[in-house]
């Protein structure tokens, strides 16, 4: 295991080199950047199947509060397929670009309720510029703050919420998934061409009736309302405890900074343990520095690439981190509530733990 020294700290300044070249050279020569139609048709195919079992079982238990299993059952399979959303709008499952844009929309629209417009231009402002302070949006200012200049200014209840907010990420993170579904939406309306609203806001609302319509038909209206809730939660969370441990507490860019391909997608990803079931686990994300790398590489080749990477990394004295998923949890805590300090008064903000590791 592997840590990287620039954790939680700003990263200076680098001399532009071409050191990813001669990687990528390796990776196309071993035939790595081939699609896996066989993995997703099998993907796709169980996922389809668990989301029959979501319907069959929901349809039997009837007026039932252990429809709240099938709620967060619900969930964990919508998750799922957010996965493959977000590996379709990385173009990884087909050869043509218009296919993937078009299973992308429909799993993420229609199947899962938010934008594909919005995630893809959102998604791909952080893979050019990943904790990148003005350039990455998972680190501009929200309810969490990420750096400290965004936790001096907060504010209220939310100011409140900075100065602990290493230990409330997790318990936030049940209101991620109806973040996710306003956000897309109000950005389709805000920022989206006619064509975008006239094509995803159809999707987006036939993904609520299909899913709301039976719910409150078949299920007595607190019953309805629990559902709601639990799906949304277990959605939030398995979300956010699946994208959190790749970048937060890595490196921050400075703004002014000059990276070489490599450092910069190196240096501020992080890689999580457990091989193919931990793939299977986060949709890919565990292998967030090949990912990082290599975008539109089928998931099952990343865990080869890995170490090809890891090895060249080596080779060329490249931090190179990789650790355990809990422990990952642990460094992302520390470090938001590190960031979170500088909400707190000067008179009673205690000594800061340095975050180098």
């Amino acid at each position: 295991m592997t840590r990287s020294p620039n954790v939680g700290n700003v990263i200076p300044l680098n001399h532009v080199t071409h050191r990813f070249a001669e990687l990528a050279a390796t990776i196309r020569d071993t035939g790595l950047l081939h699609r896996a139609y066989g993995f997703y048709a099998g993907f796709g195919g169980a996922l389809v199947l668990a989301m029959a079992g979501v319907i069959t079982g929901f349809i039997l238990l009837g007026d039932s509060w252990f429809q709240l299993l099938i709620a967060a059952a619900l969930g964990i399979v919508l998750t799922q397929v957010a996965f493959l959303g977000h590996e379709a709008s990385h173009r990884t499952v087909f050869k043509s670009g218009p296919a993937n844009d078009r299973l992308g929309r429909v799993l993420s629209a229609l199947v899962v309720g938010i934008s594909h417009q919005w995630w893809m231009n959102k998604h791909s402002r952080h893979h050019a510029n990943p904790n990148k302070l003005g350039a990455d949006p998972d680190i501009e200012k929200d309810t969490i703050s990420f750096v400290e200049e965004d936790a001096r200014e907060a504010r209220g209840i939310v100011r409140w919420i900075t100065q602990r907010q290493g230990w409330l990420f997790f318990p936030l993170l049940t209101f991620e998934g109806l973040n996710l579904h306003y956000r897309s939406v109000a950005s389709l309306f805000a920022f989206g061409t006619r064509k975008q609203r006239w094509t995803e806001l159809p999707l987006i609302a036939g993904h609520f009736v299909l899913y709301l319509v039976p719910v409150f038909m078949f299920l007595p209206l607190g019953l309805a309302f629990a559902f709601i809730g639990v799906q949304m939660a277990v959605f939030g969370v398995y979300m956010g405890a699946s994208f959190a441990p790749n970048h937060k507490g890595m490196g921050i860019v400075a703004e002014d900074a000059k990276m070489d391909f490599l450092s910069k997608q190196v240096l501020t990803s992080r890689n999580i343990s457990g091989g193919w079931g931990m793939s299977i686990l986060t949709g890919g994300l565990n292998f967030q520095i090949e990912h990082h790398l290599f975008p539109n590489m089928a998931r099952p080749h990343l865990i080869r690439t890995r170490e090809i990477v890891r090895e060249y990394c080596e080779q060329h004295s490249v931090p190179y981190t990789e650790t355990t998923l809990f422990e990952s949890y642990a460094i992302v805590i520390e470090y938001l509530n590190q960031v979170g300090l500088a909400a707190r008064d000067p008179f009673d903000c205690p000594e800061r733990v340095s975050m180098g590791r």
